[in-house]
């Protein structure tokens, strides 16, 4: 069983970006998530990759689980660290308010979760300080706040955040 799973229009699709293009492709928005300059569309696929192949899965909960519990930690770390600073470098040329220019991408919908297992995995931020500015622009629209894990319907009452 693959997770994210998107059951839609007969189709089972799984795997985040897939899911993300098919409904940016079948549900045009004011503000597309792949910029139409070719250029920068290729840079927001460019920080997805890095985030969605490069850091993910490599710290996913069946690769710690084979890792064992002595050393997790420290994998999950440098995994995250490795990855998020490659992305730091990246940012420092093409950030605006946001991962790329001013205006959300998939690269954003990619970063925010990363950023938050790099705090649990004690990845230190200070070192990263223009994904820390893209991160606070981002948790600041509502439909970022919104989508945070503690806020869904699933999450365990100990991680919940219950404030509106």
């Amino acid at each position: 069983e693959q997770v994210p799973t998107l059951l839609i229009a007969g189709l089972s699709l799984t795997q985040s970006l897939p899911i993300i293009e098919y409904l940016e492709e079948t549900r045009p928005q004011p503000n597309p998530l792949l910029p139409g300059d070719p250029a920068l569309r290729a840079r927001v696929r460019q920080i997805s990759e890095i985030i969605n192949s490069g850091i993910q899965p490599v710290q996913n909960l069946s690769i710690l689980q084979a890792v064992g519990p002595e050393r997790k930690m420290k994998w999950g770390h440098d995994a995250i660290n490795k990855g998020l600073l490659a992305v730091e470098e990246i940012l420092k040329e093409t950030a605006g308010k946001y991962c790329v220019g001013d205006t959300v991408t998939m690269a954003d919908l990619c970063l925010i979760p990363q950023v938050y297992n790099a705090t649990r995995f004690k990845v230190d931020m200070s070192v990263m300080p223009t994904i820390t500015r893209v991160v606070g622009a981002l948790e600041g629209l509502p439909e970022f706040r919104a989508a945070h894990y503690s806020r869904q319907p699933d999450t365990p009452d100990e991680l919940r955040d219950n404030s509106s």
